[in-house]
């Protein structure tokens, strides 16, 4: 339990520190059935008995219909219900042959997301918490350097510039590892992924150039963070808004 609480204090920290929660919202949780957006779900739902802020939680699943997740969606409203969180199901579908422009990952990526915002819209929600970690953020700011030619990431907090809502990172400050242990002593039964494109993708790449550089340098992480924020200082407050990522 010492883990749990250290992921709890540091999701208050979080919450605090980039002004993810106030009071009378109505947050909708992205839930994959992996270990990230488990442990999410988990931690935000023990947050919400605390007094203050007080908000509420739904959560969502995005089921890609042209791709074979072998997801236990039983299991998924399960583990939402045990914990007083409301269970959605959506369907989704894209196909890589319509826009040759864009990689398989952004298109299922777009629109999962798409289904998730027209569901807190329904639900009305004004929040929707994403399952990103630090290391998600250091490896976008990785590969937006040397790709992109930019020095920016996913931020903790961002208010969209043509939707009333607001997309969180509530576990943005907490490292994979801590996660992984979590999802382990917490039982977690993690969902099969079975993604064709999982594999193939610069993210993959650069997953493994980042752990290389950490094991040049264990202090990466609190380099490359305090890098994002001296050259993101708005984005990384929640202040500027947008419409993408």
């Amino acid at each position: 339990m010492e883990l749990q609480k250290k992921l709890l204090r540091t999701l208050s920290e979080t919450c605090k520190r980039y002004a993810l929660l106030a009071d009378g919202d109505r947050v909708l949780v992205a839930l994959s059935g992996g270990k990230d957006s488990l442990a999410l779900l988990d931690l935000m739902a023990l947050r919400s008995h605390i007094l203050k802020p007080r908000f509420l939680l739904e959560a969502a699943f995005v089921r890609m219909t042209n791709i074979g997740y072998a997801s236990d969606e039983g299991y998924l409203r399960e583990f939402s219900e045990s914990r007083g969180v409301p269970f959605h199901i959506l369907d989704a579908r894209f196909d890589p042959s319509t826009d040759h422009r864009k990689q398989p990952c952004f298109l299922c990526a777009w629109n999962r997301r798409k289904q998730l915002f027209e569901l807190a819209k329904r639900l009305g929600c004004n929040k929707i918490a994403l399952g990103h970690h630090k290391d998600d953020i250091i490896q976008t700011a990785l590969l937006n350097l040397t790709f992109v030619g930019q020095f920016s990431s996913m931020r903790p907090r961002m208010q969209m510039d043509k939707f009333p809502m607001t997309l969180i990172r509530p576990l943005c400050l907490m490292r994979e590892s801590q996660l992984r242990e979590y999802a382990q002593q917490q039982g977690f039964c993690l969902q099969k992924k079975v993604c064709p494109y999982d594999t193939a993708t610069r993210r993959a790449d650069m997953r493994d150039i980042a752990e290389r550089l950490e094991a040049l340098n264990p202090e990466l992480e609190y380099s490359v963070w305090h890098a994002l924020e001296a050259a993101s200082a708005a984005p990384f407050a929640g202040e500027r808004p947008a419409s993408s990522e």
